[in-house]
């Protein structure tokens, strides 16, 4: 009776859009999806399952929440015509079993303050974005000042009003997460204590000068702080020179890669920013990245 309970379940899932946590099994390949129109082409992110890539989640944006309760996706609303393929091909990709998150924040600033200081106006609008987009998943990008007595407060309201498997990441620099500073203020020893439970893994940046995957170095200096698991860091590197510094090639990724799979079997997995340039295929194969890497990652 349970098998049949879950299989069905889990048909249910599919047919609503919502896709369980357990959904990705083992270390996560995760791509990054800002770039959704590469000058007046479309990006689709189809072919990351069409070429069996491997990725486990696609994290969309950027979310803005804007003055008056407004919301944006980069310089649009969320409903603008321009985006209603990429909605259906985001759903298509969850219905296969990739989770689909959005990410929140970013260089950009301004929505996690409205969040810290208007908190009744603007989380009501970013819980109807996930209920309206069937997401699986919300991304904190903090790169500008919040306490940790509001982002305690948001990661409550998120798991409260969407429930166990619904995914909680954030995106800190990596010297947050070894004991430097970084972009938000927030302690995030301090977090992972009252809420490392409700997180599901933090998205690490090394990169833009915060660390890097030329070697396993900075990752280990955060296991070795002995706060965060290695199961929750995903460790973030940029797909191409051209989206910041700190690029990696792919040799030296699989390298360093697979020198932290064997250092810790509970590996949290590999994040690249951003999809649609991605090397070694470029704009004209950038699933390849994801595809490259994932082998390693999965050993």
């Amino acid at each position: 009776m349970k098998k049949i309970a879950a299989a069905g379940l889990a048909v249910l899932l599919v047919l609503f859009g919502a896709v369980p946590a357990s959904a990705a099994t083992g270390r996560r390949v995760i791509v990054y999806y800002q770039t959704i129109y590469d000058g007046s082409t479309y990006v689709s992110p189809l072919a990351l399952t069409q070429n069996n890539s491997g990725v486990t989640d696609v994290v969309v944006g950027a979310i803005h929440l804007n003055d008056g309760g407004v919301v944006h996706l980069n310089d649009d609303p969320p409903d603008a015509a321009k985006f209603t393929q990429m909605w259906q091909d985001l759903g298509t990709l969850r219905s296969q079993g990739v989770h689909t998150l959005a990410f929140v924040g970013g260089a950009a600033q301004g929505s996690f303050q409205k969040l810290e200081n208007d908190f009744d106006t603007y989380y009501p609008v970013l819980r109807k974005l996930i209920q309206d987009y069937s997401l699986s998943g919300i991304d904190l990008d903090v790169e500008e000042h919040m306490s940790n007595a509001a982002m305690n407060r948001l990661i409550d309201a998120l798991r409260a009003d969407f429930g166990a498997d619904f995914l909680i990441t954030l995106a800190p620099v990596a010297t947050e997460l070894s004991g430097g500073g970084g972009l938000s203020g927030m302690d995030y020893d301090q977090l992972y204590r009252d809420r490392g439970a409700q997180i599901s893994w933090f998205n690490t940046q090394f990169y833009c000068g915060w660390g890097s995957l030329q070697d396993t170095s900075g990752y280990d200096g955060i296991i070795g702080r002995g706060v965060v698991p290695a199961s929750k860091v995903v460790a973030g590197t940029v797909t191409n020179p051209a989206n910041c510094s700190g690029y990696v090639d792919m040799p030296t990724l699989q390298s360093t890669v697979g020198s932290l799979v064997r250092k810790y079997p509970d590996f949290g997995g590999i994040d690249g920013w951003e999809y649609f340039n991605s090397l070694p295929g470029g704009t004209g194969a950038p699933w390849q990245w994801a595809q490259q890497i994932a082998p390693t990652v999965k050993a």
